[in-house]
């Protein structure tokens, strides 16, 4: 590329110093420090070039690196090389090839924007990317990474305004109340898509960062992140093997965290918990959970608890929360709440968004027009599934998904979602590995306990037999005696008849509502209910 400055060199003090080229000794430059057999690597920016590069042959961290890459360009300013540094960390873990030395440099990686970001972001970018696969540093495309989950939850992605205020609240929460008697909750609220599991990762890092500084608050301390979901347990234990200063026993189900602090009478300093709305609220023999709540044992077994919670992502009843059950858990703690508000995974407009949640509500509004953001109506099971496949053809990560309202067991077999139409088997397992990543899982319709907490560029929404219309009321009617999750609706001894059938059809709008926002492009739906099906087909038709 015209004015991209690419050189390699042996990373000694006699090449550092005796090199001299204008557009990377006079100019903000991006490096990469590298060991090809050990596989470690560090990527850095800078405006002194010779002084910062001295300063690493003098960094013991830095001892097994001996190779340098120094990128400049004539027309770089900080910002750029800032952002391109970002990009490489990024892009790096996801390529899993290196494992970096990178910590927390800064609490600020913050978005912003500035003069040609586009340009230095996307066409620069791609060639020093090129010309590092080139050089087989790097192996995946860019494409191929952005799809994968490693590569949307990196903990050094940039943060939004609001997700850095909030790191930044609970960083001193954490730094002020590390020393203090009793347990501490910092609890985070926000709906699908808002960017919580990104924020908590990168808090996460920090704090890891952090106990290796000996003037920290949190030097030293043991702390751990916690997540009641398989798949998202892939992605963190596969992001923690990329850095230093994570190791995946950090990253852990709370069950077995908690029966490990029990027998070694032991209590955690700090302990993340994603997906809290997860955690079970009642004692669950199968899981080897002999406590009334989780969260409750998590806290006490804790000095400081931060926690995700969205009460419309709650999937089973052993698993019910409402408001007022979170207070009676949190409320006998020193407490603080911020919210997350601002959507980041589906590039849609406020009315598409809103017609979702109204949906997921049980009213369907007329359609609404988003020329950013793919909405469409299938009649055909056919077309529905066809479309989907075109998109994943053109832009990979694209999925088909249900509500659970066909049979379902994991017993090894296959099981077949809407036989006489959508006919595809339920998702198969991939250890280790993240169902939606796999090429062949385009033939298979996934679950909602695989989707949760992923993105999809596109999603196609199966609507089973339980989602139903009421000509009458004209709204949404939910039939739970056809819902399969039949584990889900175990009902609790300390919940009435009314509360259960109740907790029954939260869960069904609360699958709705996880399912259909995992779209970051388009959202494709496919009624099996003819009533429901006739209706939004009416909505679409009058829409055009």
């Amino acid at each position: 590329m015209k004015n991209l400055y690419f050189e390699k060199h042996r990373f000694t003090y006699s090449e550092v110093t005796n090199r001299k080229t204008l557009y990377i000794d006079d100019y903000p430059i991006v490096y990469l420090l590298y060991n090809r057999k050990k596989e470690q690597a560090y990527v850095g920016q800078t405006v002194q070039k010779n002084q910062r590069l001295k300063a690493h042959l003098k960094d013991v961290r830095r001892k097994h690196l001996d190779e340098t890459i120094l990128i400049g360009h004539e027309q770089f300013n900080q910002s750029a090389t800032y952002n391109i540094e970002s990009n490489l960390i990024n892009f790096l873990i996801a390529d899993g090839r290196y494992v970096l030395q990178n910590v927390s440099q800064t609490t600020s990686r913050q978005m912003h924007n500035y003069f040609r970001k586009d340009f230095f972001n996307e066409t620069v970018f791609e060639n020093i990317w090129e010309q590092l696969r080139t050089e087989r540093i790097a192996e995946g495309t860019l494409d191929q990474l952005r799809n994968k989950d490693v590569y949307k939850l990196s903990p050094f992605k940039e943060l939004s305004e609001q997700q850095l205020e909030v790191k930044q609240t609970i960083l001193t929460y954490c730094k002020t109340h590390i020393t203090q008697p009793g347990h501490h909750v910092f609890v985070i609220e926000g709906d699908a898509g808002t960017g919580k599991s990104v924020l908590l990762n990168s808090l996460f890092n920090t704090i890891q960062d952090l106990t290796k500084e000996a003037d920290s608050p949190l030097y030293r301390t043991d702390n751990y992140l916690l997540v009641n979901h398989g798949e998202m347990l892939k992605t963190y234990k596969a992001i923690a093997g990329s850095l230093p200063n994570l190791k995946k026993k950090q990253f852990q189900k709370p069950t077995p965290f908690l029966n490990t602090l029990e027998k070694q009478q032991h209590t955690a300093d700090i302990v993340l918990v994603d997906e809290a709305h997860l955690l079970l609220t009642k004692e669950d023999a199968y899981n080897n959970f002999k406590q009334q709540n989780q969260l409750h044992e998590i806290i006490t077994r804790s000095k400081i608890t931060i926690l995700i919670f969205d009460p419309k992502q709650v999937l089973k009843i052993k698993s019910y929360w409402g408001r007022t059950t979170l207070q009676d858990i949190v409320g006998s703690f020193s407490t603080a709440t911020l919210p997350l508000t601002n959507q980041f995974r589906m590039q849609a407009s406020p009315e598409m968004l809103h017609w979702i949640n109204r949906f997921v509500e049980q009213e369907i509004l007329p359609l609404p027009t988003d020329p950013q953001y793919d909405f469409q109506i299938f009649h055909d099971p056919k077309a529905f599934k066809q479309a989907i496949f075109q998109k994943n053809d053109q832009y990979g990560l694209s999925r088909i998904v249900s509500t659970f309202d066909y049979l379902h067991k994991k017993d090894g077999a296959d099981y077949v979602v809407d036989a006489d139409g959508i006919n595809l088997p339920w998702n198969r397992n991939y250890p280790n590995q993240t169902w939606a990543e796999q090429p062949e899982t385009i033939q298979e319709v996934g679950s909602i306990y695989t989707i949760q907490g992923f993105d999809l560029n596109y999603v196609g929404v199966v609507l089973g037999p339980s989602v139903q219309y009421d000509e009458q009321t004209k709204r949404l009617k939910l039939e739970p005696t056809l819902y399969q999750d039949t584990g889900a609706f175990i009902a609790r001894q300390d919940l009435t008849q009314v509360e259960n059938d109740r907790a029954k059809e939260e869960i069904i709008l609360n699958s709705l509502n996880v399912l259909m926002k995992r779209g970051v492009k388009g959202l494709y739906l496919y009624a099996t209910n003819p009533a429901l099906r006739k209706r939004l087909l009416q909505l679409k038709e009058q829409h055009t």
